[in-house]
C-alpha cells in the first residue's frame, strides 16, 4: 500500500503555499512532518483564486519527489471578487458558471493540470450559488423546457455542473493528457448537494474517481450541524455508490476546539477501510500539535485495520439527490446503531433503515412493502411515515401523525424476548424533557415497544408492525436530533436490540458507536464530549460465544453471563479510545 499497510497517508498543499514556497522552508516543514508520520503522497494545488506559477509548482513538486513522496495535482474553483467586473454575489468566491471569463479560467487551469500531472483532484468548492442575471435566465429557460413550474434551482444547477464538468474541466485536461485521471471531491454536506449543483448520479458517469469529505465541525458554533459519525457513514455511502472508485476520506482541523474531535475524523474515516487518508492542509497543520497527535495514532489505526474486514451494518437508503431529516442516520449511528449508507434500495439485506430522505424515491413504499412482506425487517423514522402517509404506507401500519407533540422525560420500555409481545416492563427516567412527535396508532394492530410517559398518559416511541413474513418498526426521533443521545440507557438498548448487526448489539448510554465487519470483528468507540466519563458497556452476542478476543492487545474478555439466546460481555470504556474485538465461538 505504502508507508502504512492499510492506507496511503496523503496531504493537500494549497496554492498560497505553492506561491510562497522556498526550497529551504519546504525542507524544514517536511522534516517536521517526517518526525511524526510517514507521508506517501501530496496533492499540489496550482490554483485557488489565482495561479501559483509554473516555476513554483515545479519547485514544490521536485522537493516532494526527492523525498520519495508521490505528487498529484489539485484545484479549487474560486475566483477573487476583485477580478469580478460585475461584482456578482458568490459565496466563498465560487465561480459563476455562466461567466465566460470564469469559464475561460477554469478551462485554462484544467489544461495546466493535465499537462503537469497524471492525476488531479477538485476541492469541494466546485458548486454554484450564483443568482446573477445570466444564472436566473438559465434557470428559467431550463425549467420552462423541462416543465418545472416551481422556480427551483436544483435540476438546472445539476445539469449545468454536469455540462461544465464535461466541457471545461474534463475535456481541456484530457486533450493535453488523455491518461490524466480526474477526481471530484464531494463535501460533507450531502443533503445540500443538488441545491448547489453537485450531482453524483450524473458526475460519477464522467469523472474517473471521487473523494469523500469526512470533515466534521463544532455543531454549536458553526453553520454545519454534522454528527461526527458522518466521517464513517459518508465513506460507506460513496463506496457503495461506486465500488472501487472512492479514493479516500479528507478531513481538516478547522472549526473545532477539542483535539479528540480532530482525531475522531481520522479514526472514523479509517474504520471505513479507505484507500487514502487525506490531511487538509499542509499549511494549516505544519508546526501544530495536530501532527504529532495524529502521527501517534496512525500506527495504532494500521494495527486495528489489520484485523477488520469489510464494514457491514444496517443499510440506510439515501437515493440520489435526496433531502429530508438532515443526517438523522448519523445521530442514530452515534447511539450504537451500526449504520452504513447506500443510494440503492437494499432489497437483499436482512434489515434496513429508511428516513424522510428515503421517501424522495417515488416508488419507495412499493419497494418497502415487497421487502417486508417477504421477511425483511425495516426501521423507519417518523419522518418517513409522515412523508408517505398518502402514498401507501397505511397498507403496512395503523400509525398516523396528526402534528401532535409531547415534552417527554420519562419512558416505558418493553423488554425482550425478541420474538412475540412480552409484557415485562421497565420505567426509566430521563434527565431532560424533549419534544417528540406523537404517533397515533390502533391498539393490537400496531404495538409499542418503547413509550414516553407524560402525566397519566403514554405515547408510542418505538412501534412494531408485523406484515407478511416481516416486521416494520417505526421510531419517533426527538425533534432535536441530538436529544437522542440523552435517552435513558434502557431505551437506547431496546432500540439497538431490535437491530443487531453481525449478531452483536450494545447495552450502554448514548454517544458510543459500534462498527461491525464481515469477518466477525467489531470496534467500540465512545465519543469525547462535555461531561464524558469512563464507564461500563455491555456487548450482547446472539447465541453462545466463548470469549471476545482483543487481537491488537493479545488478550481476551470472558463472558459476564450466558443465557439460552445470547452471551453478554462487560467492557470498560474510555472516551476517545477505540478497541477492536473478535467474537470467538465454540
Amino acid at each position: 500500500m505504502g508507508n502504512y499497510r492499510n492506507f496511503k497517508l496523503v496531504v493537500y498543499f494549497v496554492a498560497g503555499g505553492v506561491r510562497s514556497a522556498t526550497r529551504e522552508q519546504l525542507e524544514r516543514d517536511l522534516d517536521f512532518f517526517a518526525r511524526h508520520m510517514r507521508l506517501d503522497k501530496a496533492y499540489l494545488e496550482p490554483y485557488r483564486d489565482r495561479f501559483a506559477g509554473e516555476e513554483q509548482v515545479e519547485l514544490c513538486k521536485a522537493v516532494f519527489e526527492e523525498r520519495g513522496i508521490e505528487v498529484a495535482g489539485g484545484i479549487t474553483t474560486t475566483f477573487p471578487a476583485a477580478e469580478d467586473a460585475q461584482g456578482k454575489q458568490r459565496l466563498f468566491n465560487t465561480f459563476c458558471y455562466n461567466d465566460p471569463v470564469m469559464l475561460g479560467r477554469l478551462s485554462e487551469m484544467s489544461a495546466f493540470l493535465g499537462a503537469h500531472f497524471d492525476e488531479f483532484i477538485i476541492d469541494d468548492f466546485y458548486f454554484t450559488n450564483c443568482t446573477c442575471d445570466a444564472c436566473r435566465a438559465g434557470r428559467d429557460a431550463y425549467n420552462a423546457a423541462h416543465g418545472i413550474a416551481d422556480g427551483s434551482w436544483q435540476a438546472y444547477r445539476m445539469d449545468l455542473m454536469e455540462r461544465v464538468s464535461r466541457e471545461y474541466m474534463i475535456a481541456p485536461a484530457k486533450a493535453v493528457n488523455p491518461k490524466c485521471s480526474i477526481t471530484i471531491k464531494y463535501p460533507n454536506w450531502a443533503e445540500s448537494y443538488q441545491e448547489t449543483g453537485y450531482n453524483p448520479a450524473g458526475q460519477r458517469k464522467i469523472f474517473d474517481n471521487l473523494y469523500t469529505g469526512t470533515e466534521t465541525r463544532d455543531p454549536v458554533t458553526t453553520d454545519q450541524h454534522l454528527p461526527r459519525y458522518l466521517s464513517f457513514s459518508l465513506m460507506t455511502y460513496f463506496e457503495n455508490m461506486w465500488p472501487g472508485h472512492n479514493g479516500g476520506g479528507w478531513f481538516d482541523p478547522f472549526d473545532m476546539h477539542i483535539m479528540e474531535h480532530y482525531l475522531e475524523q481520522a479514526y472514523l474515516t479509517a474504520f471505513s477501510k479507505p484507500r487514502e487518508l487525506m490531511m487538509f492542509c499542509f499549511q494549516a497543520l505544519c508546526d501544530t500539535m495536530n501532527v504529532p497527535a495524529l502521527g501517534y495514532q496512525l500506527d495504532k489505526l494500521d494495527d486495528v485495520l489489520d484485523h477488520i474486514g469489510k464494514p457491514i451494518g444496517i443499510p440506510c437508503y439515501l437515493p440520489d439527490n435526496c433531502q429530508g431529516e438532515d443526517n438523522v442516520q448519523d445521530f442514530l449511528g452515534m447511539i450504537g446503531l451500526p449504520v452504513v449508507c447506500t443510494p440503492y434500495f437494499p432489497a437483499d439485506s436482512p434489515a434496513m433503515m429508511l428516513t424522510r430522505s428515503s421517501a424522495c424515491d417515488p416508488d419507495v413504499v412499493d419497494k418497502l412493502e415487497a421487502y417486508v412482506a417477504a421477511g425483511g425487517r425495516a426501521l423507519v423514522t417518523h419522518g418517513f411515515v409522515e412523508a408517505t402517509q398518502e402514498r401507501g404506507i397505511r397498507r403496512m401500519t395503523s400509525i398516523r401523525f396528526a402534528g401532535r407533540k409531547v415534552m417527554a422525560e420519562d419512558f416505558l420500555v418493553e423488554a425482550l424476548p425478541r420474538r412475540g409481545f412480552g409484557r415485562l416492563l421497565t420505567y426509566p427516567n430521563g434527565n431532560k424533557p424533549m419534544a417528540i412527535s406523537v404517533p397515533e396508532y390502533r391498539n393490537n394492530a400496531s404495538w409499542a415497544l418503547v413509550k414516553t410517559r407524560v402525566g397519566q398518559e403514554s405515547y408510542g416511541m418505538l412501534l412494531r408492525d408485523t406484515y407478511g413474513k416481516g416486521e416494520l418498526l417505526t421510531l419517533a426521533v426527538p425533534d432535536a436530533f441530538s436529544d437522542i443521545y440523552r435517552l435513558p440507557e434502557p431505551v437506547l438498548t431496546r432500540i439497538r436490540a431490535a437491530f443487531p448487526v453481525g449478531g452483536v448489539y450494545l447495552e450502554s448510554a448514548g454517544e458510543i458507536s459500534l462498527f461491525v465487519y464481515d469477518n466477525g470483528a467489531f470496534i467500540v468507540y465512545p465519543y469525547v464530549d462535555e461531561g464524558a466519563q469512563p464507564g461500563l458497556c455491555r456487548v450482547h452476542v446472539l447465541g453462545r460465544a466463548e470469549a471476545l478476543d482483543m487481537p491488537v492487545r493479545g488478550r481476551s474478555v470472558a463472558p459476564l453471563y450466558t443465557s439460552n439466546t445470547e452471551t453478554v460481555f462487560e467492557l470498560y470504556t474510555k472516551p476517545g479510545q477505540y478497541e477492536v474485538y473478535a467474537v470467538r465461538r465454540g
